[in-house]
């Protein structure tokens, strides 16, 4: 069943390989002409994965985005993908990230670690329709459709989203961990979420290298 959490200082952690285990998570808002999601993860994964995936009953990828194993990055909005690359997503270290569309224009971009990466083309049309949102797999069908082989194994924190696309300046203290201006979807510290199989929450200290998961 969903509940309201403060995450404020914890992290959600996705110990095994499965297509079952994940996080769904409740959203109040259905219409959207522009979307920032902000996360920080922690994996050894060597293989293409899903990080966060928002589906619609039109669009099975309303909003993903997602890591491939030759230094590439994707985010797919309306079923699209905008490719970047060159990324240096490297194993066992934190990595912020985040991702902004705006169907004004149609822009797309990406963030990691402070650095952001090529503005590129995306739809420019509203996405619409009510959304299901999950942590720790993909959905190839509105809120099902999981594959093993696409999910995530690790450690995730900070989730936020927003209806507009946040602004530089908001992005980089996100990333260097400073006040920032929380999600007004989807808020870490009052997060309505339902976790579904073996994901454990644990305490965490975050830095570059380092995190200390008390599980309970």
């Amino acid at each position: 069943m969903s509940s309201v959490k403060d995450m404020t200082g914890k992290m959600f952690i996705f110990p095994q390989e499965t297509a079952t285990d994940h996080v769904k998570l409740t959203l109040n808002q259905e219409n959207f002409t522009a979307i920032t999601v902000c996360h920080r993860t922690f994996t050894d994964l060597k293989r293409e994965h899903a990080l966060f995936s928002l589906s619609t009953p039109t669009f099975c990828n309303g909003f993903l985005t997602w890591v491939y194993p030759d230094q590439k990055f994707s985010t797919s909005i309306a079923n699209k993908d905008v490719y970047f690359h060159g990324v240096d997503y490297s194993l066992n270290n934190w990595h912020d990230i985040c991702a902004t569309w705006d169907s004004a224009k149609g822009l797309t971009q990406m963030w990691l670690d402070g650095q952001p990466l090529t503005i590129k083309y995306g739809p420019d049309k509203p996405l619409t329709g009510k959304p299901i949102v999950t942590l720790g797999q993909d959905q190839d069908f509105y809120g099902t459709g999981f594959n093993c082989f696409q999910c995530f194994v690790g450690m995730m924190t900070d989730v936020h989203m927003w209806d507009y696309v946040l602004s530089p300046c908001e992005i980089q203290k996100f990333m260097d961990r400073k006040s920032f201006t929380p999600g007004n979807v989807m808020n870490w510290a009052a997060l309505d979420c339902e976790i579904i199989g073996n994901v454990e929450i644990g305490d965490i200290k975050l830095g570059r290298n380092c995190f200390d998961p008390l599980t309970h």
